[in-house]
């Protein structure tokens, strides 16, 4: 199985229209047009019923002391951890691929609604798609202007002051069941609980971001 996107180079910066927020010279960052990248897969295996993809960040601080602080750094050494960025499940076998600006285009303050996420193919067939809570759920829980539930995808966002440049992971897999045996609210780390024992393939791809210039380096000027 393979997967691809057209919006980045793998392995290069993920461009700022599909980040959450983007460099900005005086204020450090500030929001960002937040579109999904489109995403495409094929080499599906025999036997699968319904894929699911995944995005999440590996580099995400294990402590938030220094993070956004002016005249500090997060410092590279610092213990990671993943941030859930995107899941989506019941994703049927008929489906290749998904279009730039799909699943979310502009910051939503609040959130975007879930989890059903009705999809209609070329023929007119329509298909019940189901986004998780993606991460920023827990971030934002304690900002009276951003608070709620942020269903389906919202884009990088890393610190304006860490030292280490941050990798998206875009995984898909291929199930041998028609339907996540999840019901309501769910979150990535609960996708990834629920799809064991029921993997028949998975595919990656990764992008970087940053939003520090200290450390962006020749990540700085690439297309957007």
């Amino acid at each position: 199985m393979k997967i691809w996107s057209d919006s980045f180079t793998e392995g290069d910066m993920i461009p700022p229209r599909c980040a959450f927020a983007e460099m900005d010279p005086g204020n450090h960052i500030k929001l960002s047009t937040n579109r999904s990248p489109h995403i495409a897969w094929d080499d599906v295996p025999a036997g699968t019923q319904s894929l699911v993809l995944l995005v999440h960040d590996i580099d995400v601080p294990t402590d938030g002391t220094d993070v956004n602080k002016e005249g500090r750094t997060v410092p590279d050494a610092l213990p990671r951890t993943d941030f859930y960025h995107w899941s989506l499940v019941d994703i049927p076998v008929c489906l290749k691929s998904f279009a730039e600006g799909k699943f979310s285009d502009m910051v939503t303050p609040g959130g975007k609604s879930g989890p059903l996420v009705p999809f209609t193919i070329k023929n007119g067939t329509e298909h019940q798609l189901r986004h998780g809570i993606n991460d920023y759920t827990g971030w934002f829980a304690n900002d009276p202007d951003m608070a709620g539930e942020y269903y389906g995808y919202d884009g990088p966002c890393p610190p304006w002051n860490d030292e280490r440049v941050h990798t998206y992971v875009f995984t898909l897999y291929a199930l041998d069941i028609p339907r996540l045996p999840l019901a309501g609210r769910f979150t990535g780390k609960e996708v990834r609980l629920a799809i064991t024992g029921h993997i028949l393939d998975e595919a990656k791809i990764f992008g970087v971001y940053s939003l520090n210039p200290d450390v962006t380096g020749n990540l700085i000027g690439q297309p957007s």
